[in-house]
């Protein structure tokens, strides 16, 4: 008997203009799995997150929650379903006009979903699960470092006990060492949660952190998927100039073309 994936991308296409960003995209992420999506710059990570949040429509393909095609649900349905998902911003994207308690606990308080009291009180719960003292809720963005702002933006992406988090490109604009620690808490609160985790990135050594699964994205297509440590003896040209940053090979011939 198959187990229905969490998400699942079949024959997704997109394109803009004359551009084929998606051309076919096919992945399955499994109930509590971690996956990383990697691949250059402007090669469809972002837009294939679009597509499942429905921020974007694909031109084609079948795109589905527990089972069910999102791109055919009525708008209040979507509404809800994205309720149960969270999201770490690539670089935070905190609201400066208000305190960090409130920017954690931003999508209770806009959804009415609980009084401002009990809102806070989530808000410092879920910082204190990210490494954020209580008396940090006060202060406002500004006055954080931008790993300290990583947290705030991890603390209100599982605020609401989401089922699925979606990471943006968590380590950009850290140092090593504050990736690191970004990248240990990003694997502890999706063990504590229990959500099913969908990453972007190109930084590999996030991606052999944080990833049960990782697949590449190249020319509009999943071309590899696997656990890490299959990473260096994947057999794939692509991959391997990818993961070792080198620049001659096959991507370079694809982008001189």
């Amino acid at each position: 008997m198959s187990v229905t994936p969490k998400i699942s991308l079949k024959n997704v296409h997109k394109t803009f203009g004359s551009k084929v960003v998606l051309d076919g995209v096919d992945l399955d992420v499994a109930q509590g799995e971690s996956v990383v999506i990697i691949g250059g710059s402007g090669i469809g990570k972002s837009v294939t997150i679009k597509c499942i949040l429905g921020l974007l429509t694909p031109d084609s393909g079948t795109i589905e929650i527990d089972g069910e095609n999102v791109l055919q649900m009525e708008a209040a349905a979507r509404e809800k379903l994205n309720i149960s998902i969270g999201m770490l911003f690539q670089h935070a994207a905190l609201f400066d006009s208000l305190p960090v308690w409130e920017n954690v606990a931003f999508g209770l308080l806009a959804e009415k979903r609980c009084s401002r009291r009990r809102a806070r009180e989530i808000a410092i719960e879920k910082m204190r699960l990210v490494g954020l003292r209580t008396a940090i809720g006060d202060l406002s963005p500004a006055d954080l470092s931008s790993g300290m702002q990583k947290r705030v933006g991890l603390a209100r992406a599982i605020a609401a006990d989401p089922t699925i988090i979606f990471f943006d490109e968590p380590t950009t604009g850290l140092d090593p060492i504050m990736a690191d620690v970004i990248n240990k808490l990003i694997v502890h609160v999706n063990q504590v949660v229990g959500a099913t985790a969908l990453t972007i990135t190109h930084d590999m050594a996030s991606a052999k952190k944080i990833g049960d699964r990782i697949a590449m994205l190249f020319d509009g297509k999943i071309i590899w998927a696997g656990p890490p440590s299959e990473l260096e003896n994947s057999g794939n040209d692509c991959l391997d100039q990818f993961i070792h940053g080198r620049t001659a090979g096959p991507i370079k011939m694809a982008i001189r073309a």
